[in-house]
């Protein structure tokens, strides 16, 4: 594996770990679940502001490497379509590109 791919694999690990850790100090610390957290992402106009923000490059995102998974014929890198949604952007673009810079056969 080049150095490369390793770094994504890397990121892609961090950025689901880091984000899920919080979630889940948010929800041992705050029991009133899911919607507590829906609130939160709207408490200001910045919180809303970055939930935007996210939401539309993980939708960016998605468009672009379902085109790059049909014409690149690379189905596992569908893998990343669930992790950028379930868990990040920052888990599902590192996924990604680690998926899309495997050597050519």
């Amino acid at each position: 594996m080049s150095l490369l791919r390793a770094t994504y694999l890397g990121l892609a690990i961090f950025g689901a770990v880091v984000p899920m850790y919080h979630f889940g100090l948010w929800f041992l610390g705050d029991n009133s679940g899911q919607m507590s957290v829906i609130e939160a992402w709207q408490v200001n106009a910045a919180a809303t502001g970055l939930m935007w923000d996210l939401v539309i490059a993980a939708i960016a995102l998605s468009i672009w490497m379902l085109a790059e998974i049909y014409v690149r014929r690379n189905w596992m890198a569908l893998i990343a379509l669930p992790a950028t949604f379930l868990i990040g952007v920052s888990c599902g673009l590192p996924l990604y590109l680690y998926f899309r810079t495997r050597p050519i056969d």
